[in-house]
């Protein structure tokens, strides 16, 4: 699997980016302000992720996603690994990733790669999307914030 760095001009995979984000006007925006960053096998896009700076020293995983036929072979972790890589590479002291509070895989993966739990945005959701979210048989109320420290 080959990971880079999406070029500015490049058009966005919004039909992936939406699978973990539901609102195209807040990926548009966190993806203009940050780093877009594709996985690829061969030309075949396996997923991706975003890297949005928050300060000088803490950087945010604004959304990772894998592609649907593509999961639970281990691209979501490597992915994951990419990113701390690459902030650490950047200068960045801590990343932080969000999650819903439904997202009970996302949770354990990222705690499995080192995250911790930080804090509870309650109503993150339900405050700033229009329709409600379910998953897993769970509304999503809940923004739970991780952090990774170098």
């Amino acid at each position: 699997m080959e990971i880079r760095l999406l070029k500015k001009a490049a058009g966005l995979p919004m039909d992936l980016l939406l699978e973990a984000d539901p609102s195209e006007g807040l990926v548009r925006e966190y993806c203009s302000n940050g780093f877009v960053y594709e996985a690829a096998v061969d030309d075949e896009l396996m997923g991706l992720y975003v890297l949005l700076p928050l300060t000088d020293g803490i950087v945010e995983i604004k959304n990772i996603a894998v592609a649907e036929d593509a999961r639970g072979q281990g691209y979501g972790k490597r992915l994951i690994q990419h990113a701390l890589y690459e902030a650490e590479r950047l200068g960045f002291g801590n990343v932080e990733i969000g999650t819903g509070n439904s997202s009970v895989d996302q949770l354990m993966l990222y705690q499995k790669c080192g995250f911790r739990i930080d804090s509870i945005d309650r109503d993150f959701f339900t405050r700033n999307y229009p329709e409600p979210i379910f998953e897993n048989g769970i509304q999503c109320r809940d923004m739970i914030r991780l952090v990774y420290t170098f």
